[in-house]
């Protein structure tokens, strides 16, 4: 759809008010990163979820502030310390025509270890033993202990129907043949890297969604994407760089709109017997892996000055970070001061460790994962080349990234992560708790940190029910894994969109997640 006819929709649209769903109209959005796949259980990526909950919904689902509202569930209640009883609605439709029942979300929890995706979608399932139809609208959930937190998690349970089969691969789903769901649009193609074509569901169970079609365009190049918007190519387009925002505010025909997001971006210093990569100096390898020492993570911390991070580099469209959660959050501690910069604090904690010239290391970034996240990485190579380190920065797409940090290839790297449930069980029980299979704990640590009082702290946390006991047992949990550096938190992102003047009505999510049925023309 092209500028001009998203301005005669919205002509249009005014004249037909009284009867606005008459509206057939499409909406194309650029997007710096689409789905890796159209199977909703293969990857816990955000561009992944936001992109496949327009075909497929979740049992829960989360406002534009991560408040839980219903989602496939109307609600929920936790039995006693280790059941929780789900009512589901009744009258839902797959696209295919066939009601959606218990049945079919017991088979997507099922499902989602039998997939083999690169980056497993049990970090949401973790807290689940068994799955249990009572009927066709009520399912019982049995826990492994105590779950508060499992309708967080279920925010991001994608529901598919259990006639799919446990058989189903990443290729059926790709093709369409699998790609069937209850969500407001129904799937028409997929090109890998390139458009993501929907069309509306008219037997939705919520509002029937008002545009006709919705084409999602994968642009990630930061200028292509720009220039894709002021061509008239596409009628919004999701993060805006820094270094065109100020110019497209000021811009009379375009409009832009802000938000506050969860997302941080964060160092993952690999403390491993043996790092992925060689740490050297002078061409030859040191002894033993430098970043186990806790001076030397905090020296990395102290060169880094965020202030700069933010105003320069972002631009402004950020905040400086603190921990792995933005404040507010549950589990966010106030025991943390604002990160210090201290160039030479830094420098004399590395001469303590036993590196007073430093030395030579690898840093991978991503490139197309949020706003910001290559420039930053350039940024701090730079800040700890002032501590004497001599650091090899690299930025890649997020395909070549994910899969090799799974492997856990890379010595120190940096990705965003952000706390989509709200709360610290999900962020630092999977970024830093010590790997667990069996309590589902660790299953994104990939820098081998394991302290076991942290690990003490944030099991009996997530073992208790009571709100403010949890909180407070997160909260030091929190403070023990910071002030050990398990991970440097550098910035939190703010994000920006844009479109043409006075034709998209559009409220911006801290998610990050640009939904189409959220979105209508102005009228």
């Amino acid at each position: 759809m092209t500028r001009a006819t998203l301005k005669s929709a919205v002509a249009a649209l005014a004249l037909l008010a009284a009867a606005p769903m008459a509206m057939a109209e499409d909406l194309v959005i650029g997007l710096r990163a689409g789905p890796d796949s159209i199977d909703p259980h293969w990857s816990t990526l955000g561009s992944q979820a936001e992109a496949l909950r327009h075909i497929y919904d979740t049992l829960v689902d989360v406002d534009d502030n991560l408040q839980l509202k219903p989602g496939l569930a109307l609600s929920w209640e936790a039995v006693d310390d280790t059941t929780w009883d789900f009512k589901l609605r009744e009258g839902v439709k797959f696209h295919d025509g066939t009601d959606f029942t218990a049945e079919d979300v017991k088979f997507s929890i099922e499902r989602i270890p039998e997939v083999t995706g690169p980056m497993s979608m049990t970090l949401y399932t973790k807290y689940v033993d068994s799955v249990e139809v009572i009927d066709d609208y009520t399912l019982r959930i049995h826990t492994k202990g105590i779950a508060p937190a499992l309708p967080n998690d279920f925010t991001r349970l994608f529901v598919v129907p259990s006639e799919t089969g446990m058989e189903a691969r990443n290729e059926e789903f790709n093709s369409g043949a699998k790609a069937i769901g209850t969500g407001p649009y129904k799937f028409v193609s997929w090109q890998p890297k390139g458009d993501l074509v929907l069309e509306k569901f008219d037997g939705y169970w919520a509002e029937t969604p008002i545009w006709e079609k919705v084409i999602r365009k994968e642009i990630p190049d930061d200028a292509a994407r720009v220039a894709a918007l002021r061509s008239g190519e596409v009628d919004l387009i999701n993060y805006v760089p820094a270094s065109d925002y100020l110019a497209m505010k000021n811009d009379s025909d375009l409009e832009t709109f802000i938000s506050d997001s969860v997302y941080i971006l964060n160092v993952q210093p690999s403390v491993v017997d043996e790092e992925p990569q060689p740490i050297t100096i002078n061409g030859e390898p040191v002894d033993g892996n430098p970043l186990q020492d806790v001076r030397v993570r905090k020296a990395l911390d102290l060169a880094i000055n965020r202030d700069v991070l933010v105003d320069v580099v972002l631009e402004g469209l950020g905040t400086p970070a603190n921990q792995l959660m933005p404040e507010g959050f549950f589990g966010y501690t106030d025991e943390l001061g604002a990160r210090e910069y201290d160039i030479e604090q830094a420098k004399a904690l590395l001469e303590e460790a036993g590196y007073p010239e430093g030395f030579e290391i690898d840093f991978t970034c991503t490139n197309n994962r949020v706003p910001g996240d290559a420039v930053v990485c350039e940024a701090l190579a730079q800040m700890w080349s002032r501590l004497g380190l001599t650091v090899n920065a690299q930025a890649l797409n997020g395909t070549v990234f994910f899969p090799a940090a799974a492997r856990k290839e890379y010595t120190m790297a940096m990705s965003a992560w952000g706390t989509l449930t709200g709360e610290a069980a999900y962020t630092y029980g999977a970024l830093t708790h010590t790997p667990d299979e069996e309590k589902g704990f660790g299953n994104f640590n990939r820098t081998g940190y394991s302290n076991p009082e942290f690990d003490k702290v944030f099991d009996e946390g997530a073992q208790t029910l009571d709100p403010e006991e949890r909180r407070k047992l997160y909260e030091q949990a929190s403070y023990i894994a910071m002030e050990d550096r398990a991970l440097i938190p550098t910035v939190i992102l703010q994000t920006v969109w844009a479109a043409d003047k006075d034709t998209l009505s559009f409220a911006p999510r801290v998610d990050q997640e640009t939904r189409a049925y959220e979105i209508t023309p102005v009228e």
